[in-house]
């Protein structure tokens, strides 16, 4: 019988307790230790891999699709794959110690296989289709937004949505031959606490106008209101 060191200690990190052992076992196997040991008793995790890579997408997907009910759809495949990626899910892994429990050969382990970012990422998504095959959709789903929710929150992804003059852009770019200009139509105040005024163009008709401290503010305030104006 094969056992992952400390099991119990890695289901306290991942707030998760398997009811069969041996699908967590499986998906913290690497490959080189399942070779290393020659058995046909343990399977290494990149079935399990392919499974949890399938199961991170539909979640993140749907969790995208509600939350953001009015982005535009290139913006949220473009935040799906900078939060599924290689270098997100390395990020999630180390934040569990991923690395401290996997079964990796010696060979792996002495030149570093425990910090390996592929080696690493692809073992987070073998832990999660571990939870999905244990406890279902729902767990997987709970394990996942833990990571994700707090990726979103406050950072650069959350900052994102909120680059009007982008989303802007990308609606117009969808129709050949439209182009957009802002415009800045007034300023006032003084110098320590000034207010400007902008407009954006589309085809040099006016479609939204907004103000804001900054010439940048502005154009932002103007881009969100067109894209009220626009039913998004």
């Amino acid at each position: 019988m094969f056992e992952v060191k400390n099991l119990k200690e890695f289901e306290e990190i991942i707030g998760y307790t398997f009811a069969d052992k041996s699908l967590i076992t499986e998906a913290l196997t690497h490959s080189s230790y399942s070779n290393e040991t020659k058995t046909s008793k343990l399977n290494c995790n990149e079935r399990m891999e392919f499974l949890g890579d399938s199961v991170l997408s539909i979640v993140v997907s749907v969790y995208l699709f509600k939350r953001f009910k009015n982005v535009p759809e290139g913006q949220l495949t473009k935040t799906r794959a900078s939060l599924v990626c290689e270098k997100t899910l390395f990020a999630f892994a180390k934040k569990i110690n991923l690395g401290d429990y996997l079964l990796l050969s010696r060979g792996e382990r002495q030149t570093g296989g425990a910090g390996r970012p592929s080696i690493l990422s692809d073992a987070f998504e073998a832990v999660i289709a571990a939870i999905f095959l244990d406890g279902g959709i729902k767990q997987a789903e709970k394990f996942i937004l833990s990571f994700v929710e707090e990726e979103l929150n406050g950072k650069k992804q959350a900052s994102a949505f909120n680059d009007y003059k982008t989303t802007l852009q990308e609606i117009v770019q969808k129709n050949p031959g439209e182009s957009l200009e802002y415009v800045m139509v007034g300023q006032s105040g003084p110098d320590h606490n000034k207010h400007f005024e902008a407009e954006v163009h589309l085809n040099s008709n006016c479609i939204g106008q907004g103000g804001g401290r900054s010439k940048k503010e502005a154009e932002q305030a103007a881009a969100k209101k067109a894209l009220e104006l626009m039913g998004y």
